[in-house]
């Protein structure tokens, strides 16, 4: 008798035979396309990467931490240099603000060039062309997170401070013999108070003045490439027109009140109605609006400058 075939030799039933592999096909015979779909790539993308880096390096904690420390912490010292006298406020209720954001300034400004030239110390910069060649969308990407990310913030930081010295300073009886006019005091029934225009000054509007300070500090990075360069041509920018001023000869009288008017301190002052020129009637919209201008002019030569370089 025979025995059974083992399961493994029994015999099988014919297959079918294997087709060749064949490549996805592309642009033209013989071409490779990848099976993964391609997205083309818009300035949404360019902003979620730049907010990506701003968010997750440290030198953005650092100097927008100093900054809040400086603004909040300065205000809480001149708040308890006001209480440790009981006489009537003589400044606008607000104006101890500016002391902070005046030393603020100059961390939000760091970072702003920092942005830029940080990635041209490290090499990064390559990278980042080469996943966006589009270089100008790079740019204004960075523009964009940068400005959002200090005006929200700092506009924040502002209004917590006037709200501290309204709490501390506001309501304080006025002595009629002390109060002037052209003191920018806002008296309501014989208590100091504060106007919208002053709250909006004191909270957006220096906001807006700072993130335009750092903007420029950006683009003064972009055409520099340089962090240490550029951080002193902005602090250049910020300090020389009123330390010039202060030791201008009489003679040059006319020059001195236009580099007063228009220095950085001024105009925050001008913004807390506390202007160093004694106009009782500057309000820092002429200020804001030719920083304006001149961030403007410096991102347009910024762009001209990214274009016609190799990096």
């Amino acid at each position: 008798m025979t025995a059974p075939v083992p399961a493994p030799y029994a015999p099988q039933p014919p297959q079918a035979p294997a087709q060749p592999f064949q490549p996805p096909t592309g642009p033209w015979p013989g071409a490779y396309t990848s099976p993964i779909p391609a997205q083309n790539t818009n300035l949404g993308h360019a902003l979620a990467s730049e907010w990506t880096k701003i968010r997750t390096v440290r030198s953005t904690m650092w100097t927008l931490g100093v900054m809040l420390l400086l603004v909040l912490g300065v205000n809480l010292l001149v708040d308890l240099a006001y209480t440790a006298h009981d006489s009537a406020v003589s400044d606008p209720v607000l104006s101890p603000g500016l002391f902070g954001v005046m030393l603020g300034q100059l961390a939000v400004l760091t970072l702003g060039v920092m942005v830029m030239t940080s990635e041209y110390t490290t090499g990064m910069i390559r990278t980042t062309f080469t996943a966006c060649p589009q270089r100008t969308r790079v740019l204004t990407a960075k523009a964009i997170v940068f400005f959002g990310l200090t005006f929200v913030l700092t506009s924040v930081a502002c209004g917590v401070t006037g709200l501290i010295n309204w709490a501390v300073l506001g309501g304080r009886s006025v002595n009629p013999a002390d109060y002037s006019p052209d003191s920018g005091v806002v008296v309501v029934n014989g208590v100091t108070s504060a106007s919208a225009t002053e709250w909006i000054g004191a909270t957006v509007g220096v906001g807006l003045y700072i993130a335009l300070l750092g903007l420029l500090g950006l683009a003064v990075g972009t055409l520099l490439r340089h962090s240490a360069g550029a951080i002193t041509t902005m602090m250049a920018v910020v300090l020389l027109p009123l330390l010039i001023a202060i030791f201008m000869p009489q003679s040059m009288r006319t020059v001195q009140e236009q580099l007063i008017k228009f220095s950085s301190p001024n105009a925050l002052a001008s913004l807390y109605r506390i202007p160093m020129t004694g106009d009782a009637h500057a309000n820092g919209v002429v200020q804001l609006v030719s920083l304006a201008v001149v961030t403007a002019l410096a991102l347009v030569a910024a762009y001209a400058a990214l274009a016609q370089r190799d990096v």
